[in-house]
């Protein structure tokens, strides 16, 4: 049996790794985190650019953004973390 090592037979060791294995519901909300806040940046940041000249309302725009798509998917996340929707209170008409 001819060895299939090019090194003279010497096996050297590979370093390990570490591998992130998160719990699939943290990775989604990672996941989930990081598009949302990249897209409501981005749709803050074209928002600024069409509709206003100041260089600080345009940054005040994208920070909005920013923070609307971190907040919602703050809200996401806790409704994934914990494994349940909220129950809102029902609607009742009084006569």
């Amino acid at each position: 049996m001819a060895e299939d090592a090019t090194d003279g037979g010497v096996n050297k060791a590979t370093p390990q790794i570490p591998r992130y294995d998160l719990d699939p519901k943290l990775d989604a909300c990672l996941d989930l985190s990081i598009r949302r806040l990249l897209y409501s940046s981005l749709a803050g940041a074209s928002a600024a650019v069409l509709f206003f000249r100041s260089r600080t309302t345009r940054w005040g725009t994208v920070a909005f953004g920013a923070g609307a798509g971190v907040g919602s998917a703050y809200t996401e996340c806790s409704y994934i973390l914990n494994g349940y929707l909220p129950k809102w209170p029902a609607n009742k008409v009084e006569k």
